[in-house]
């Protein structure tokens, strides 16, 4: 139980930086009048904080081989965090971060289930079973109350 406290308070401070990173998103975009500039605002400091990271922990810079290896699908990444920041610097303002991060969990566990239950990516199957469709019905249910 202990093992799995600073993993879950982690996980815990991650969701509380989204709700934080989308509200400064919204105001910068306000601020510049740009949602695209707000969001490249927001890479470029990621991008920065991604390479002090990289720094601090050492990681060794792969061969161009390894990297010849990986699939194209690998390095898309980026493209849905930029899907994840323009939407949200776009529909905070206008849904609330409430509304919109219940959605957007919502969204994550549907997906999540379904990626789970056919393997997709790479990940471990899962099958869908009744405690996680009734788990993903009780996130639907969580966001009609929290959007009324």
């Amino acid at each position: 139980m202990l093992n799995l406290l600073l993993p879950s308070a982690l996980a815990l401070m991650a969701g509380i930086s989204i709700v934080i990173q989308q509200a400064l998103n919204a105001n910068l975009r306000t601020a510049l009048n740009s949602a695209a500039l707000s969001g490249v605002a927001s890479f470029t400091v990621g991008v920065a904080c991604m390479v002090v990271f990289a720094l601090a922990v050492r990681d060794p810079i792969p061969s161009a081989g390894m990297v010849a290896r990986i699939p194209w699908w690998a390095w898309s990444g980026g493209l849905f965090g930029a899907i994840f920041i323009g939407l949200g610097i776009v529909l905070v303002p206008q849904l609330g971060a409430g509304t919109f991060l219940a959605l957007l969990v919502t969204g994550q566990m549907l997906a999540s289930v379904v990626f789970d239950h056919y393997g997709w990516l790479g990940l471990t199957q899962r099958p869908i079973d009744l405690p996680r469709a009734l788990g993903v019905a009780l996130l639907v249910g969580g966001v009609i109350l929290i959007r009324r």
